[in-house]
């Protein structure tokens, strides 16, 4: 029997711009279905008079410590520099200043660019960053903060009111996608029971998905979602502080990783699943499939749905007018039959699931282990 991979059966929505395929294939790898609908791009500004005028600011004074808080915005910054035939300049300018990196792809693209880093906080965090910055002392020294497709104002104004000078690197920001359907459809999955987890790798783009629930006039009932139903998992802090401030329960992995992600969802989406023993089978319910010993079995949108409320109920007996009301876009009470048939067979055993004439339908546990 083929192995079930520990995301197989699971939905996962993916609202990435940047390496939305490399995160994709990881999941797919664990056997996750994939939605991806990027809540936001990023723009590239190597022509933008902002990013200009604060390179010249820099290649025509001294500067005392420069921050890179990514790799990829460090690396845009030095090939715009060189497309403006600034680039010895700027980089014999971060060459004698002391050089601070975020993390490990901001440190590897400083190193890329020649300079050596002097520190790194090993929370990979701007709030560590800053403490470091603050208790090392900052006063009349001149400091180049490189943004990270948004501004840090309470980072650059905590270096200003401790007294120093603060030039901030604008080189790229994020604006909403080019063609927002991909993601109000991903949005109108979630918002139909069909997506069980959603990850998110950037606060830009948790922002941008709250921003849109809200232009689709479906902000409160996806907040409420996000809070029962759906695991929603961020890479880090940053990323979750957008989800945290609505209210929405964001899980972490401890690195913060694209590959600690997937691992993350890998982990946590399995231990929300219901587990039965029911007519002698071990059954787990995943998210649009169940495993029944081991196997993994595809099941409908509408018999997944009684199943829920069947097993809800561990082994009582429900009504078919209870088991109607669950149905996806309800129906006369024959759909509630049909859905039943269709049930049996996604589950191969007819036995799973009893009839009790007159009165409804319950699956066929132990009575040991039915709910009283």
């Amino acid at each position: 029997m083929t192995e079930v991979g520990p995301l197989a059966g699971y939905t996962v929505g993916v609202t990435a711009a940047r390496r939305a395929d490399e995160l994709s294939a990881l999941l797919e790898r664990k056997g996750a279905t994939v939605l991806h609908g990027p809540a936001i791009r990023i723009v590239p500004l190597p022509d933008d008079a902002e990013l200009l005028a604060a390179t010249r600011r820099l290649v025509e004074q001294p500067v005392d410590v420069v921050v890179a808080t990514t790799g990829i915005g460090f690396r845009g910054w030095v090939e715009a520099a060189e497309g403006w035939g600034l680039g010895a300049r700027l980089l014999t300018r971060l060459g004698a200043a002391r050089v601070l990196a975020r993390g490990p792809k901001a440190r590897g693209a400083v190193r890329a660019a020649g300079l050596v880093d002097a520190w790194s906080p090993e929370s990979e965090s701007n709030a560590e960053l800053l403490d470091h910055l603050l208790r090392s002392g900052v006063a009349g020294l001149r400091i180049a903060v490189q943004l990270h497709g948004e501004p840090l104002p309470d980072f650059a104004a905590a270096l200003r009111e401790a007294g120093a000078e603060v030039v901030e690197v604008p080189v790229y920001r994020w604006t909403g996608p080019a063609d927002p359907a991909p993601l109000e459809r991903l949005l109108e999955a979630v918002l139909a029971g069909q997506v069980d987890a959603l990850a998110f790798t950037s606060a830009p783009a948790a922002a941008s998905v709250l921003r849109t629930a809200r232009a689709m006039g479906r902000f409160d009932e996806l907040v409420a979602l996000l809070k029962r139903d759906v695991l929603v998992v961020g890479v880090g802090a940053i990323t979750a502080g957008p989800l945290v401030a609505a209210g929405i329960p964001v899980t972490q992995p401890v690195r913060a990783r694209m590959g600690a992600l997937a691992r993350e969802l890998a982990v946590a989406l399995p231990a929300r699943a219901t587990r039965l023993r029911i007519a002698g089978r071990e059954v787990e319910l995943r998210g649009q499939a169940v495993v029944v010993d081991g196997e993994l079995r595809p099941v409908a949108p509408a018999p997944m749905a009684v199943l829920r409320v069947l097993a809800a109920a561990r082994g009582r007996v429900v009504s078919r007018r209870d088991l109607l009301a669950a149905l996806p876009g309800g129906g006369e009470e024959h759909a509630v039959e049909t859905a039943i048939g269709r049930l049996r067979t996604a589950l191969g055993e007819p036995r799973m699931v009893t009839t009790v004439v007159k009165r409804g339908y319950r699956l066929a546990m132990e009575p040991s282990e039915v709910a009283v």
